[in-house]
């Protein structure tokens, strides 16, 4: 009898040590899961936020709340409160729904200055309008950069060797740090009656770029067109080979050799 007793004893603290394991194991895969969705208090702009705006008075005009995001939104750097920036004045523009981070505040005398990430270059290039999505290109934006080709190449004699002409992605992602003032140039174009002159509006815009990254950019704005593609928090980019004419418009190369 006491046999059994002890038999079921340990059988009973067996079932309970299972038990135990399981919801040990059940709760670790539910942190796991939650990890980085853990919602954290930051700082962040309701309205823009000039270069050279005081902190404290835009404090008081109410450009400054606390929102809720989760942790692994949060941007590097982000502040909970004002209180390390409170006597600085911000040296970039700052956008409504933007986290508030310490680099983008400074004394007066560093406002004229650009904010470039500690690991990055800047990298200035002049574009049209169409080629900087129409005007809504702005420091803080995050861009695709596209290039677009008629490459030439020489052989030992000197002699020209066209390619195909391309389009494709350039550098997938680049943070706008700056965008200069809208100048007017003059574009000569070819026409039946002979050429014809427009004026197009071109801006200077700067992203901040690793090395490698502002060697092609270089190359791409001095031997191509390059064009910027805005993104969003939900874009999709993807490198690949691009598109010739020949994906473009098929038909026309149907019966070409």
């Amino acid at each position: 009898m006491a046999r059994r007793s002890v038999l079921l004893i340990v059988a009973v603290l067996i079932s309970l040590l299972g038990t135990a394991i399981i919801v040990l194991y059940v709760q670790g895969i539910d942190k796991r899961a939650t990890e980085g969705q853990e919602l954290v208090e930051v700082l962040s702009a309701t309205e823009v936020i000039e270069v050279g705006d005081d902190v404290a008075a835009a404090q008081e005009a109410g450009k400054f709340e606390k929102k809720q995001v989760r942790r692994e939104d949060v941007v590097e750097g982000a502040l909970s409160s004002t209180s390390s920036i409170s006597e600085l004045v911000a040296i970039g523009t700052i956008y409504p729904g933007e986290q508030i981070i310490a680099r983008k505040f400074g004394n007066l005398g560093d406002a004229d200055g650009l904010v470039i990430p500690d690991d990055k270059l800047a990298v200035s290039v002049e574009l049209t309008d169409s080629e900087r999505v129409a005007g809504f290109v702005n420091p803080g934006s995050t861009v695709a950069i596209f290039v677009s080709a008629d490459p030439v190449l020489y052989d030992a004699s000197g002699g020209e060797v066209k390619l195909p002409q391309y389009t494709r992605l350039l550098l997938p992602s680049v943070e706008v740090v700056g965008v200069g003032t809208t100048s007017i140039t003059s574009k000569t174009t070819k026409t039946d009656d002979g050429s014809e002159t427009t004026e197009v509006p071109r801006t200077i815009l700067t992203v901040a770029v690793t090395q490698e990254q502002a060697e092609k950019l270089v190359f791409a704005d001095r031997n191509s067109d390059v064009s910027f593609a805005l993104l969003s928090d939900e874009s999709a980019v993807s490198d690949n080979p691009g598109v010739t004419a020949t994906d473009v418009i098929p038909e026309a190369f149907r019966n070409v050799p």
